[in-house]
C-alpha cells in the first residue's frame, strides 16, 4: 500500500489539472454503494454495520463472523481473519476501530493509547472525551499512514512508546496544561468545550484553536524526540529551525513579556512558532500534517485543479529544503494545490461569515521547513538514509 503522501503525489502528477478524476472517488462506500465516513459505524441507508481496518486504513463494511461479537468484512472468505469491535465501542467514546478477534487486547491501536481519561460520572466529561477520541482518531490514523511509530507507552513500549492524559482542572485548581513529556502528551478535556477553546483563542491572539490542530502539535514534540534527537539529522534541524539548547522557560517569558518579534511571519507559520526552536518545529509539523490530510480528502472527493480558479504565486523546487530530492517536483506540486485550494476555501468560508478556512501565509523559508519534516519522515518510513544525498 502507498504511504498517504506518495498517494497524494501520484494523484496530483497524474491527475491534477487533467481531464481525468482523482482515482479515488468518495473516500469510502458501504457495500449498497453509498458513501460512508471515517467516524460511521453504521451505513444510515442500508443498516450494515461498519468499521474501521487499521491495517487497510479504510473504513469497511461488516457481516457477523462465525463465534459471538465476531465481524468479516463484507463478502469476505472464509480463510480472511476476523475481527472484533474495539472495548470502547459502547463507551461515550462511541470508538468505531477494529481489533483483530484473535489478539487478547480488547482496545484499538487508538485507545489503547490512552493512560488517563475523565471521569465519566461527569456528563460534561463523557461529551468532552467523545469529541477528543473522535479527534485522537483521526490524528493515529495519519500517524499510521505516513509509517510512523504508533506504539503505546502503556502497554507496547513503556520506553519510546506514546500515551495520553485527558484530564480536567479541579475547581479550584491549578489548572491542566495542554504539553508532551517523554511521550506523554497531556490534553485539558475543557478544549472540548467551544466556548471556552474560542475564549481561549482569543485571549491568546490565535488565528486557529482546535482539538486535532493540540494532538498534531504535541505529538510534533514526541516526534522530534523519536526522529531528531541524537540522530544525523539534529545538526541540519539546528541550522533550519534553530539550536534548542536556547533556554526554553525564558523564551517562553520573552514571548510572554514582549511579544513575537515583528518580523515573525517571514520565517514561521505562526507567531508561537517564534517562540523557540521546538516549538517551531512542532507548529510546523502539525501545518504538515494539515496540508497532507486536507489535500488527501479533498482528492479523495474527486475535487480537480480545474474546479478551482485562483492566481497563485506558485513555489518552485529552488524553494524546498533539498531542490534535488527525487520528489522535488511532487512536493512542489503537492504545496501550490494545496496554497490554491485553500485560497478559494477562505474566501468560501468568509462568504458565510466564518473565520478563514485556512488563516496562515506559507512562507518560503517554512516551505523548507515543511520539506525537510517530509524528508525525515520519508527516512523513517523506508529505512533508508536521505541525509548523506544532501548537497
Amino acid at each position: 500500500m502507498l504511504s498517504i503522501f506518495e498517494s497524494i503525489s501520484k494523484r496530483l502528477a497524474d491527475a491534477w489539472r487533467t481531464q481525468e478524476p482523482s482515482g479515488r472517488g468518495q473516500a469510502y462506500r458501504c457495500q449498497c454503494g453509498r458513501p460512508v465516513f471515517f467516524r460511521n459505524s453504521i451505513c444510515l441507508a442500508c443498516k450494515t454495520p461498519l468499521g474501521f481496518d487499521p491495517e487497510e486504513l479504510k473504513i469497511i463494511p461488516l457481516e457477523p463472523g462465525p463465534t459471538a461479537r465476531t465481524f468479516k468484512a463484507f463478502g469476505q472468505k472464509e480463510d480472511k481473519p476476523l475481527w472484533k469491535r474495539c472495548g470502547n465501542f459502547d463507551s461515550p467514546a462511541g470508538c468505531n476501530w477494529l481489533v483483530p478477534a484473535l489478539e487478547e487486547e480488547p482496545l484499538c491501536r487508538s485507545c489503547r493509547l490512552n493512560n488517563t481519561i475523565p471521569d465519566l460520572n461527569n456528563a460534561d466529561n463523557a461529551r468532552y472525551w467523545r469529541l477528543i477520541e473522535n479527534a485522537k482518531r483521526r490524528l493515529v490514523a495519519q500517524l499510521l499512514s505516513l509509517g510512523l511509530p504508533v506504539q503505546s507507552k502503556v502497554s507496547e513500549d513503556t520506553t519510546n512508546g506514546l500515551m495520553f492524559d485527558f484530564l480536567r482542572s479541579p475547581e479550584k485548581g491549578p489548572r491542566v496544561l495542554t504539553g508532551h513529556a517523554s511521550g506523554l502528551i497531556t490534553l485539558n478535556v475543557e478544549e472540548a468545550n467551544d466556548s471556552i477553546r474560542e475564549k481561549a483563542r482569543h485571549e491568546m491572539r490565535e488565528p486557529y484553536r482546535t482539538l486535532l490542530g493540540h494532538f498534531r502539535h504535541e505529538v510534533g514534540h514526541y516526534y522530534w524526540d523519536r526522529l531528531i534527537w541524537d540522530t544525523p539529522w539534529l545538526d541540519k534541524f539546528r541550522k533550519l529551525f534553530g539550536d534548542e539548547r536556547a533556554d526554553y522557560a525564558a523564551a517562553l517569558r520573552k514571548n510572554y513579556d514582549q511579544g513575537p518579534p515583528p518580523d515573525w511571519r517571514d520565517q514561521h507559520i505562526s507567531s508561537y512558532a517564534s517562540v523557540h526552536p521546538w516549538e517551531d518545529w512542532a507548529e510546523t509539523w502539525a501545518h504538515y500534517l494539515h496540508v497532507v490530510d486536507s489535500l488527501d480528502t479533498a482528492l479523495g472527493f474527486g475535487l480537480r485543479g480545474e474546479d478551482v480558479e485562483a492566481e497563485v504565486e506558485p513555489f518552485t523546487v529552488e524553494d524546498l529544503y533539498d531542490p534535488n530530492a527525487p520528489d522535488a517536483d511532487r512536493v512542489v506540486k503537492l504545496v501550490n494545490s494545496w496554497i490554491q485550494l485553500t485560497t478559494v476555501l477562505n474566501e468560501l468560508a468568509r462568504s458565510m461569515g466564518q473565520h478563514d478556512f485556512y488563516p496562515f501565509v506559507m512562507s518560503r523559508p517554512v516551505l523548507k521547513k515543511m520539506h525537510f519534516i517530509q524528508m525525515v519522515v520519508k527516512e523513517y518510513r523506508h529505512g533508508t538514509s536521505l541525509i548523506d544525498d544532501i548537497k
